[in-house]
């Protein structure tokens, strides 16, 4: 079944076609990655798909509805939730009030704070924390719970390698089987080519925003 569904969509920063006529389509289940050079498209791509910036033509259609033109917050409450670039997290806030942000629009669904807690078990005693005092690698740890905590069906992970040391990589990577496991449908924007194709069982190679080719991953 596909769950999530582009056809010709374009996207403008101003004058500029950030992506130009991309189509492509997410089975329910899997793990798509989506990977190129920098000024791809490939963050512009997500965002609008998380209704975060509007296409200029085309449609987005997820679970079979169009929603080209759904608010942002509809969108998270029919299960699309984006991890985006740079955590983007509540500094000010400690870890568990920016957990529960995630909860504003939430669906019934497995992921509770518990869940979550157990799949990254430093949060439980550092909950207090400031999100400001976190290390990068465990500010990427609470943007994902956030994410998780609104049960997401599809799950939107932006650059979670940007900025982190490969050890630091290699955990948060460790985590994403356990997500998968609960049958959450992943749309994977990564530089790392390597880490990506741990997980996805397919990818999508975009040049310019302009042209998207899906390969098989390599056995």
């Amino acid at each position: 079944m596909t769950l999530l569904e582009l056809d010709g969509l374009t996207v403008r920063h101003g004058q500029l076609a950030a992506v130009t006529g991309v189509s492509l389509a997410v089975r329910e289940g899997e793990t798509l990655a989506i990977i190129g050079a920098n000024g791809a498209g490939k963050t512009t791509l997500l965002r609008s798909i998380a209704g975060v910036l509007r296409s200029s033509s085309g449609l987005i259609r997820y679970d079979g509805e169009d929603v080209t033109r759904m608010p942002t917050h509809r969108r998270v409450a029919a299960g699309i939730a984006l991890v985006p670039e740079g955590r983007r997290l509540f500094p000010s806030l400690t870890v568990a009030e920016n957990l529960a942000t995630g909860t504003y629009r939430k669906r019934p669904g497995p992921w509770s704070m518990d869940r979550i807690f157990a799949i990254f078990p430093w949060m439980a005693d550092r909950r207090q924390q400031s999100a400001a005092t976190l290390s990068g690698g465990e500010q990427q740890a609470v943007a994902i719970g956030r994410a998780l905590a609104s049960n997401p069906r599809l799950l939107l992970l932006d650059e979670l390698s940007l900025g982190l040391a490969p050890i630091v990589v290699r955990g948060l990577y460790t985590t994403l089987p356990q997500i998968l496991a609960e049958g959450t449908t992943v749309l994977l924007v990564e530089q790392d080519v390597s880490q990506a194709l741990r997980v996805a069982v397919r990818c999508v190679a975009c040049a310019a925003g302009t042209r998207c080719s899906t390969v098989d991953r390599p056995t």
